[in-house]
């Protein structure tokens, strides 16, 4: 039943302008002052209700995508599901969006398109107004408009009494909007995890029948949806959501089978992961996808390699094998770009090159590109008993010595014309349960 909008003055909300990104009041007053209505939405408005400081700002309006391209020479249009404007200032872009319309019965519904198989919503370019558009929005927290007319905020769901409430509750019948996209089920695990609020029943009661949509989702697709739940912040907190709602095991079917259902040492390595890309966030430190795959694939890695070392294989070559196995399996799930899917594997292969603690190739591998990022999964996985741990204290005070300490420290002595030669032989091998296995020792 459509009703007309809760309208919220400026002086009963707290957003100001100044918190508005420059480039967005652009936008959102040069529509305004071309006639067309020019609403800040999504999140944006969300983030700022709340307190919070919003990265991206969406607008919304009932100008058509080309109607903005004509009104911005920083424009371009994008899209075939759903047809939108971008409009670029600097490094900052501000997507414009035109209403959509309902698609009802007797209605446009020629540029629309839904599966009859799955009814998943493949292209929706119809257009309408303002009062339809909102209920096309997937939550009410993001469906609020900001009205840069009188900066008012204007309300038709709910939305602003489910902010105060830290109620995350779905638009419309839950169970067809997963159907319509199953991203939706990721989003609210995201959004639970990102706000701290929690999900209404009504809203989680059908993601468990319907998780298996997911397998369904476009590859490419889902490495966005990996990059906001895991590298915004919220990682360990999105972690466990998607493991509540029965959803990781539809991003991460080998992690999933690996880690079981109990509670365990496999479990708590991967939230030392989550909970450490999070405090690098926090810190303002960079985070890449390649690590965190690499951990979320490590226990089957490892599992996978012991099995082709029993078969014969060196703990290298089991490891590197094993690696482009999982990594192949992996990436039919989730499109993970050759950037970061190969210097991952690398990252899990050179895990046993760490038991070689002396002689000319342990130099070159200290000294190697990729060894920080397999020296930060070697810590990681000494800290929660997946490796040697007096092996990590090692590798970490040898990148603190001068190169003379370093050359005896691994045995090596200078002879004419300035060339190392071994002095001696490895420290010992370690076994292959701490260092190849993916399965941490018992305790």
């Amino acid at each position: 039943m459509r009703h007309a909008p809760v309208v919220i003055p400026r002086s009963e909300h707290c957003i100001s302008r100044a918190e508005i990104s420059r480039s967005a009041l652009k936008v959102l007053y040069r529509l305004k002052d071309a006639g067309y209505q020019a609403y800040l939405v999504g999140g944006s408005v969300r983030d700022l209700l709340l307190g919070r400081h919003p990265k991206d700002f969406d607008v919304a309006t009932d100008a058509h995508p080309e109607e903005v391209r004509a009104l911005f020479g920083n424009c371009r249009l994008i899209g075939r599901r759903f047809r939108l404007a971008h409009v670029r200032y600097g490094r900052e872009v501000i997507e414009v969006a035109t209403f959509r319309g309902l698609g009802t019965e007797g209605g446009d519904n020629e540029h629309r398109e839904v599966s009859a198989e799955s009814g998943r919503l493949l292209r929706d370019n119809v257009y309408g107004a303002l009062e339809e558009d909102v209920w096309r929005r997937d939550f009410t927290a993001n469906a609020l408009y900001y009205n840069i007319a009188d900066f008012s905020v204007w309300d038709f769901t709910g939305g602003f009494a489910d902010l105060q409430a830290q109620r995350l509750r779905l638009i419309g019948d839950p169970e067809l909007r997963y159907r319509e996209d199953p991203v939706r089920m990721l989003r609210a695990a995201r959004f639970a995890a990102k706000l701290g609020f929690t999900v209404d029943p009504d809203t989680a009661a059908p993601i468990g029948q319907l998780a298996h949509l997911i397998d369904g989702v476009p590859a490419a697709r889902l490495f966005d949806e990996f990059l906001k739940l895991f590298q915004a912040g919220h990682a360990l907190a999105s972690y466990r959501e998607l493991r509540r709602f029965g959803l990781f095991e539809h991003l991460f079917p080998a992690t999933a089978r690996w880690l079981g259902p109990g509670d365990d040492a496999r479990g708590r390595f991967l939230e030392a992961a989550l909970a450490n890309t999070d405090a690098r966030v926090a810190d303002g430190r960079p985070v890449t996808p390649m690590f965190l795959f690499g951990v979320f694939l490590w226990g089957p890695v490892g599992d996978r390699a012991v099995q082709l070392a029993a078969e014969g294989m060196s703990d290298y070559q089991a490891l590197s094998v094993a690696a482009a196995e999982l990594t192949r399996e992996q990436t039919d799930r989730i499109a993970v770009p050759k950037r970061f899917s190969i210097p991952m594997r690398e990252m899990l292969q050179l895990q046993s090159r760490f038991d070689k603690t002396s002689g000319g190739r342990a130099l070159a591998f200290l000294h190697s590109e990729r060894f920080r990022a397999a020296y930060d999964l070697l810590l990681l996985r000494a800290a929660v008993g997946n490796a040697d741990p007096e092996l990590a204290r090692w590798w970490t005070a040898i990148q603190s010595m001068s190169p003379e300490e370093q050359g005896r420290e691994l045995g090596l002595t200078r002879e004419g014309g300035g060339k190392r030669r071994p002095r001696g032989g490895r420290r010992g091998r370690r076994s292959r349960s701490g260092e190849v296995s993916g399965s941490p020792p018992s305790a």
